[in-house]
């Protein structure tokens, strides 16, 4: 009897205090509070705001569910910007641009195209474009400082791998031995 009293004695402080160290380590890994959103710009030439994941959430990564990437509005890039000139139609941005996101009654010379995603390791990325119109053509236009459609992709399948350019190819080393042999 005295045996057990002493077992659990020594265990019936310890097994909440695990317990409650648990628990606030998985509620704090998957705490949407500690990812910081991205700042909102200064001004409207910003462009794309991108907030990486800190070392303690990457550590606390372990202990969180699985969280998918999440990918919300239009991507705009550097080069499709660049083809957005002042004095082109409705169409024209369209076939560029794609179909704005959002498009309000009150403000019908106004098409916004904001771009959110959020990586499933905690790295956020949000840009935005707006595009205003004066008599059905683009009067002006703001956002800038956005990534290349190469960044992009590198941001979303990892960076690109990058053979050696001085290894022939099967093809070419096969071809030059039988002009070798002639």
């Amino acid at each position: 009897m005295r045996f057990d009293t002493a077992v659990l004695h020594r265990f019936s402080f310890r097994a909440p205090l695990v317990a409650t160290l648990a628990c606030a380590v998985l509620a704090l890994s998957g705490c949407a509070s500690w990812r910081t959103p991205p700042a909102a710009p200064s001004n409207a030439d910003a462009g794309a705001q991108t907030t990486t994941v800190t070392k303690l959430q990457k550590f606390l990564w372990v202990f969180s569910p699985y969280r998918p990437d999440i990918q919300q509005g239009n991507f705009v890039s550097q080069e499709m910007l660049a083809q957005l000139k002042v004095g082109q139609t409705r169409d024209q941005v369209k076939f560029i641009l794609g179909t704005p996101l959002l498009t309000d009654l009150f403000h019908a010379e106004r098409w916004d195209y904001p771009f959110y995603l959020a990586r499933g390791n905690g790295e956020l990325t949000s840009a935005r474009v707006t595009v205003f119109f004066k008599d059905d053509v683009v009067q002006r236009f703001e956002g800038g400082n956005l990534p290349t459609e190469k960044e992009y992709i590198a941001r979303i399948a990892g960076p690109a791998k990058v053979l050696p350019k001085d290894l022939p190819k099967k093809e070419e080393t096969g071809a030059a031995q039988i002009k070798i042999n002639k």
